[in-house]
């Protein structure tokens, strides 16, 4: 079918047989879906700082909030893909969006930052169903050539989320204070399951025996889980080069070659390594793992930033972050029309890993007293470099992958996207904590010691501080020290970066296909029928050429002597 040089018009045919309104509205439910869990998510960040210090929590009960709900979303991320591939995908998407929401919901009253951090686990099971999901379901419904397009409305609704969450976040922080935050998504969540029940309608799946790989889900749930964990508390709770230490990188490293064995003795395996022999598979995995570091840490750590750094609300924090967001929804918007249009990809994805490294060059210099210009454009380049990597990833390696192992390829990008993520926010955050420490200690031995007592009592704890409630010669130390920090948590994601950048160099530069996973999934079965007819053909006329060599060879027909032989009727008692 051939395809207009243009964007197509409203009432035009997609290459999957829908009109542009069609797909619009199957996906209405699932971009719903989506915005309420990137809302849910986004609108506690500009008032995470003022939660943990409400709940008495310090630097490390900050990183867990956020840590605990990569890592549940890291670890069932590639369950909820193989599941996909087994069972009823929108009962899944439903099932996955009731567990985050219900969970945000509690976490709204929280005591103390244990409670608020298993809610957040929750958050991250949920979490991972609805991003594998959704990349899935489009699979579904659209061409890889397409899905550019559609794709580009999924970054921009996310942009949306992460843009208007933290300002909603911050208004209803400053009005009614932060625990309804996490009941806002509640409503939202009731019209996108409506939506998804009444607009989705996918194919049911081929009726097959259902093998689960229970003991890979198991084995690499817990090795990642122990790695997270080492990499989460190391610096902190224990000294890197520890007995501690070893024990869990042993551990891991156990866990994790157990399962590989596992995996590769399994009939349904949670993760198939053949994969791996895949180059455009391989090569995304190792620049999702590095991207999610940029993408996770920036919205983190630059929250801290704006209000322990800068002393702004959490609605300036909010607002302070646009520019980021304003670099993901245009980049991601404009580029995946540009993908979808004339079906090229590589030069955006490169363009976009090399503004993703100039954008934390530009972040690692931060200060304190950084101009706002500066510190906003470095945002808005880190953005737009995030916008066009982090969708496309999953575009291409769903181009290369059998309609088989759709699901389990996609889930596996996002699971490393969100390992990458999980493991650099923990570093982050470990990197963060040493170099606040430091520059707070070396501060306060500047004071004069009646003032050094007041710093010893306000900040010996070791908790995040108010900073509006110091001093204003504490306020200084404070602020310089988190300045210092963000920049150095930055100037630590540069080599990422660089490594996304290489990877995608060297990603096959393979031409984007126009057939659905449906289409494909008919198309396969198809060809194996035919080659079924044609080798039962082949079967026959070997038979038929048989039966003439034995038919020349003894002079009788054999054809005839064998009806003969059928047709005999046995005496009573005897033989035939």
């Amino acid at each position: 079918m051939s395809r207009p040089s243009s964007a197509p018009a409203a009432d035009a045919l997609t290459e999957g047989g829908m009109t542009h309104r069609q797909v619009l509205t199957a996906l209405s439910g699932l971009l719903l879906g989506m915005f309420v869990s990137m809302i849910a998510s986004t609108v506690v960040g500009t008032s995470l700082p003022l939660i943990i210090a409400d709940l008495d929590g310090d630097q490390s009960a900050f990183t867990w909030v956020v840590t605990a709900t990569l890592l549940a979303t890291t670890v069932s991320t590639p369950i909820w893909g193989k599941l996909a591939d087994l069972f009823n995908r929108k009962l899944l998407l439903q099932l996955a969006l009731v567990i985050f929401v219900v969970s945000s919901a509690i976490a709204g009253f929280a005591q103390d930052p244990a409670m608020l951090i298993t809610m957040r686990v929750f958050q991250g099971l949920g979490a991972g169903g609805l991003a594998a999901l959704s990349q899935i379901v489009m699979a579904d419904i659209l061409s890889p050539r397409e899905r550019g397009r559609y794709a580009g409305l999924f970054g921009a609704v996310m942009a949306v989320a992460t843009i208007g969450g933290p300002l909603l976040g911050g208004v209803i922080t400053d009005t009614l204070g932060w625990r309804w935050n996490f009941f806002v998504g509640l409503p939202i969540a009731v019209v996108a399951l409506v939506l998804l029940q009444r607009t989705l309608h996918l194919p049911k799946l081929t009726k097959k025996k259902v093998s689960i790989d229970y003991f890979g889900i198991i084995l690499i749930s817990a090795g990642v889980s122990l790695l997270l964990i080492w990499v989460s508390l190391g610096g902190s709770q224990f000294e890197w080069n520890s007995l501690e230490s070893w024990l869990m990188i042993g551990g891991a490293v156990v866990l994790l070659a157990i399962a590989v064995v596992v995996e590769l003795r399994s009939k349904e395996p949670l993760i198939p390594l053949g994969l791996f022999k895949n180059r455009t598979f391989t090569l995304s995995v190792v620049a999702s793992l590095s991207v999610g570091v940029a993408m996770f840490g920036t919205a983190v750590f630059l929250s801290q930033y704006m209000q322990l750094a800068r002393g702004a609300t959490p609605t300036e924090s909010g607002l302070l972050t646009i520019p980021m967001m304003a670099g993901v929804l245009i980049s991601s918007t404009i580029v995946g029309g540009l993908i979808s249009r004339h079906g090229k990809w590589k030069a955006f994805v490169i363009t976009g890993a090399a503004l993703a490294v100039a954008g934390t060059v530009l972040l690692s210099r931060l200060e304190y007293d950084t101009d706002f210009t500066y510190v906003g454009f470095s945002m808005f380049v880190l953005g737009a470099g995030i916008g066009m990597v982090m969708q496309n990833m999953v575009l291409v390696v769903q181009n290369t992958t059998e309609v088989k192992n759709l699901g389990v390829a996609t889930s596996a990008v996002t699971f490393f996207r969100s390992l990458g993520g999980t493991a650099g926010v923990a570093v982050m955050g470990s990197i963060l904590g040493t170099v606040v420490a430091d520059h707070i200690k070396s501060g306060m031995s500047g004071l004069q010691p009646e003032q050094q007592a007041v710093a010893a009592q306000t900040l010996g704890g070791g908790s995040i501080p108010h900073i509006a409630e110091l001093p204003d010669y504490l306020r200084v130390v404070v602020e310089s020290a988190y300045g210092l920090g963000v920049g150095s948590v930055f100037l630590a994601a540069v080599p990422l970066t660089v490594i996304t950048l290489i990877a995608v160099i060297f990603l096959p530069n393979v031409q984007l296909g126009t057939l659905t996973a449906v289409q494909r999934t008919k198309l396969e079965t198809t060809s194996d029928d035919s080659a079924d007819e044609s080798l039962e053909a082949e079967l026959e006329q070997v038979g038929e050429e048989l039966l003439e060599v034995a038919e020349a060879s003894v002079g009788v027909p054999v054809t005839a002597s064998v009806a003969a032989i059928g047709t005999t009727t046995p005496r009573e008692g005897g033989r035939a």
